[in-house]
């Protein structure tokens, strides 16, 4: 007698930065390291904050280019290593997690959803810095830039991080705060919610997600009307 299928549960898959967590301060803390050393001003936070969102190389792109210095190719390189190196030790000097991302995941967990996070961050990055906010055991998957030889927004990043979480794609949501989250996500077939409150250079609104939420107590209600009736 053969056994049954194996029913994969739901899945809710994290971005990282601007979504789960606020890591501005530190991010900008460190291109900053690098444009000083590069004789160039400071960019100060609330102008630098929407530079973020599409990974280090091309938050350090964005930040030269607004100082009106293009990066050739070797020079773009030397500074992502000097990013990534300064940034490693100063993870979490001011970042913390976005208010009620503690009480959201606590309910979609209750209610069967599996969860997991893709993130452009490198893999080890991503995994210390959850650690050190405290949830980082909480996810069955933690996928970065260099986990899979594709990132976001190539949909293979989150197909893969879904995969390896053993979650559903079919009953699959993303939650993610930029357009690479979005073209992820579409591009995947998957739905996405999209948080109001992170890193990107428009409102999400006009991105075309499935739903937006300004706050994590927002954040089950959603995925619910993504998520097929009766599957969680």
């Amino acid at each position: 007698m053969s056994a049954a299928p194996t029913t994969r549960p739901p899945i809710a898959v994290f971005d990282l930065d601007g979504t789960l967590a606020e890591t501005a301060g530190d991010l900008i803390a460190t291109l900053n390291v690098l444009m000083a050393r590069e004789g160039l001003p400071e960019l100060p936070l609330s102008q630098a904050r929407g530079l973020i969102g599409a990974g280090a190389k091309a938050l350090i792109r964005r930040g030269f280019e607004a100082e009106g210095r293009a990066l050739a190719p070797e020079d773009h390189d030397r500074l992502f290593d000097a990013f990534i190196a300064h940034y490693g030790a100063h993870l979490a000097d001011t970042s913390h997690l976005f208010p009620g991302v503690s009480e959201a995941l606590d309910t979609l967990e209750a209610e069967g959803f599996r969860l997991a996070v893709c993130t452009n961050k490198y893999e080890d990055q991503s995994v210390e810095l959850l650690r050190l906010l405290g949830i980082g055991h909480r996810f069955a998957a933690i996928c970065g830039r260099d986990t899979f030889p594709q990132s976001k927004p190539d949909p293979r990043h989150l197909t893969g991080t879904i995969e390896r979480a053993g979650g559903d794609p079919a009953r699959a949501v993303m939650v993610g705060d930029s357009r690479t989250d979005i073209d992820t996500a579409k591009a995947a077939g998957i739905p996405v919610v999209a948080v109001t409150f992170g890193y990107t250079d428009r409102p999400v609104t006009e991105l075309g997600p499935d739903r937006v939420i300004g706050h994590f107590a927002e954040l089950p209600a959603a995925v619910r009307a993504l998520v097929p009736a009766g599957t969680a």
